[in-house]
């Protein structure tokens, strides 16, 4: 396993046990960017992390986020399947209502995430990245 892979499952870990206090992991320049969901847009180093997290974490009560699947695509990029689960704090709605599977997809460089793209529908990521999705035939 290489270090990419295990830096993106460590932030996981910490995330799937509900703890997104950690920032370690990040480059100080980090670029967020959400290209789609609720919430889009694009967030610029560690304050724009903050803000994006402070809204998203404010819209949802009992956030949680799983990791169901890793693929490192290259020396540079590790995509990650994820689901994730809450209720919309306005809505009403669980986050599973309105969410098909999503994905990150995590650039590294010099052991640390520098950009960071959060899909809300795991097709649009499949479709940025030119690859297959699942329930296409190989």
């Amino acid at each position: 396993m290489s270090a990419n892979l295990d830096l993106v499952r460590s932030i996981y870990a910490d995330w799937e046990r509900g703890d997104y206090t950690s920032v370690a992991w990040a480059d100080p320049e980090i670029e967020w960017v959400q290209p789609d969901g609720p919430l889009p847009g694009t967030w610029m180093g560690l304050r724009g992390l903050a803000e994006v997290a402070h809204e998203w974490f404010d819209a949802w009560k009992d956030f949680r986020v799983e990791a169901k699947e890793y693929r490192e695509l290259d020396d540079g990029r590790v995509l990650v399947f994820v689901q994730g689960s809450g209720r919309g704090k306005t809505s009403g709605l669980e986050l599973g209502q309105i969410q098909a599977d999503a994905a990150g997809l995590f650039h590294i460089r010099g052991g640390k995430i520098s950009r960071a793209v959060i899909y809300f529908d795991r097709d649009h990521a499949f479709s940025d990245l030119g690859l297959a999705t699942e329930g296409d035939a190989a």
